[in-house]
């Protein structure tokens, strides 16, 4: 008797679950937590840790043919599956699934959502818990520009970073349309939000540098709360004011001069703009105490691959279990 209502009791606990993944291990709830192009981020549960995680799902159906496509949809997961930082969203499962013709992976989860919505939620931020979460993304940025091979994000923006409010704890994510470039660091393909690009990626030659300038107006939109260019009424008005070098008008709004002239070095021209290693150093970081922020990682105790072509190799052929 016992063991029939233990039975019972499991069989109703597993119908909380929309689907299980092969193991039984996660189990993914009908809530969603954000919605992409081709993706769909659900909540989930770690049976095994009993944590919460996010369920990521891909449907293939439509980019069977388009060879492009896929490697594009597979990226996320090649790259995040060679990645292990603090403040990069971390991987833990990777499958298909070939009856429903979906690509699923389960990647650990930031429960207050994106900082921009967690900004629009919480409008009374002081500029310290701003430099905190600032710090952090360039952390993030440090370790992927001085991963080996490089990884150069391309849309970093508000909405792909994410927080955990209780703990103050930011983390890059969406790399889907990250690029993994070879040691002359230099990429070519137009690709990101228009909002957040920097003028040399309209130009299709540019290295990591477009993510700092990225970051820069990550920093503007944390402060003023505005999206940068909002003024503008159509891409191409946004496209004519980035590539004349132009300023957001959100940035004549801020009056700290300090973080004027922080966003302003982030979003100079690429011969001086400055390193996410050079910005961690910068005085604007000056009042943060040790016990605000984390250390960044010495070279050495990163976890990397010194071989960039094994890890290159070792993507293009990754298999999903």
């Amino acid at each position: 008797m016992l063991i029939e209502v233990s039975e019972t009791a499991d069989k109703v606990d597993r119908e909380i679950f929309v689907e299980v993944d092969p193991t039984g291990r996660y189990g993914r709830y009908k809530e969603v937590l954000g919605t992409g192009a081709v993706k769909k981020v659900y909540k989930a549960f770690d049976q095994e840790q009993g944590i919460e995680v996010a369920w990521n799902q891909v449907q293939l159906r439509g980019f069977i043919d388009e060879p492009v496509m896929l490697n594009r949809l597979f990226g996320e997961v090649r790259l995040l599956k060679s990645l292990d930082h603090p403040h990069i969203i971390s991987l833990h499962k990777q499958w298909v699934d070939p009856d429903h013709r979906t690509l699923n992976f389960i990647t650990e989860i930031c429960n207050s959502g994106d900082l921009r919505g967690y900004r629009q939620k919480h409008k009374q931020v002081s500029l310290k818990a701003l430099k905190k979460w600032a710090r952090q993304v360039l952390l993030g940025l440090d370790y992927l520009h001085t991963h080996d091979p490089c990884v150069i994000h391309r849309d970093l923006n508000c909405s792909n970073i994410f927080i955990n409010g209780n703990l103050g704890e930011v983390k890059i994510g969406d790399l889907g349309l990250a690029a993994i470039v070879d040691h002359s660091h230099v990429a070519h393909s137009v690709i990101g939000t228009p909002e957040f690009m920097a003028p040399e990626l309209f130009e299709e030659t540019y290295t990591e540098l477009v993510d700092i300038y990225s970051f820069g107006l990550c920093v503007l939109e944390m402060v003023t709360m505005e999206l940068p260019y909002s003024e503008c009424k159509n891409l191409v008005q946004i496209y004519r004011k980035v590539s004349s070098g132009a300023r957001p008008d959100a940035l004549s709004r801020v009056r700290d001069p300090d973080v004027i002239r922080f966003i302003e070095r982030c979003l100079g021209k690429p011969c001086v703009r400055p390193s996410a290693a050079e910005l961690l150093c910068d005085p604007f970081f000056d009042e943060l105490d040790e016990k605000d922020c984390l250390v960044a990682m010495p070279l050495k105790d990163r976890k990397q691959v010194t071989n960039a072509d094994a890890l290159v190799n070792e993507l293009n052929g990754f298999m999903l279990d």
